[in-house]
């Protein structure tokens, strides 16, 4: 295999337990979020990460591939490397387990670029925002760029600073990964660093050791992503009104 998808998904979660198991007319969010994640092109597998039976029996149950893990890892992408240390594959893609809408085409976008590249060892996406309220919402990440494309910082943060207007755009983190698998291997040991911690986002760890993270600017992302029960009943009213 030379591209896998690895969708990490655990029960407990402080704001939403059992999210990936949620019930979305009649299939679970895991569901959605593999059904859809199959139907990227760039993919060879695509499997489910987890360190809950619950999670697996379902998995299984609607005809999915899973990995069970250890209940140890503190972040998701610890998590997939797990899975992936002994796979003869060489991208990994990160997809998020609370994304049910998302976009195929996104997650050929992000792998792109280390098919094209074989020096780019990790990428992820953004897209503009232009609403205030967004760009001062500390939930959401912010990420500016040098000129050829590479993630400069990422920040819960307004970046850059307006103070002069013109020329201004504001570019919101998407939260999907591509890693080379050497890459992610190596990644995973990196100690957590200061301003990791201090913002709380993990990729801040790749940047403060050096390494070089691509960003791709998307126009797909539609922001329905769940972390809340409130967050669900909006993608319950988006696919009602879809359909």
């Amino acid at each position: 295999m030379r591209v896998i998808g690895v969708i990490p998904a655990r029960y407990g979660s402080t704001r939403f337990e059992g999210k990936p198991l949620a019930d979305i007319w009649g299939k679970p969010m895991i569901q959605y979020v593999y059904e859809r994640a199959k139907k990227a092109s760039i993919l060879d597998e695509v499997i489910v990460a987890t360190d809950d039976s619950r999670i697996k029996e379902v998995v299984k149950n609607f005809g999915g591939k899973v990995a069970m893990t250890s209940p140890n890892h503190p972040t998701g992408t610890d998590r997939i490397g797990e899975v992936v240390k002994n796979l003869e594959v060489e991208i990994v893609i990160n997809i998020q387990g609370d994304e049910p809408l998302i976009d195929p085409q996104l997650i050929n976008e992000v792998g792109q670029p280390l098919l094209k590249d074989p020096k780019i060892e990790m990428a992820t996406l953004a897209h503009e925002i232009t609403v205030k309220e967004k760009q001062m919402d500390a939930n959401v990440v912010k990420v500016v760029t040098d000129t050829q494309s590479f993630a400069l910082y990422f920040s819960r943060s307004l970046i850059p600073y307006p103070r002069k207007m013109e020329n201004l755009h504001v570019y919101e983190h998407i939260g999907i990964y591509a890693y080379r698998k050497n890459f992610l291997l190596k990644y995973i040991q990196l100690p957590s660093t200061i301003l990791e911690k201090t913002e709380s986002l993990e990729q801040l760890r790749a940047l403060e050791n050096g390494y070089k993270i691509k960003v791709i600017i998307t126009k797909r992302y539609t922001g329905l992503s769940v972390d809340t029960k409130e967050d669900l009943e909006k993608v319950k009213a988006f696919l009602r009104q879809d359909s």
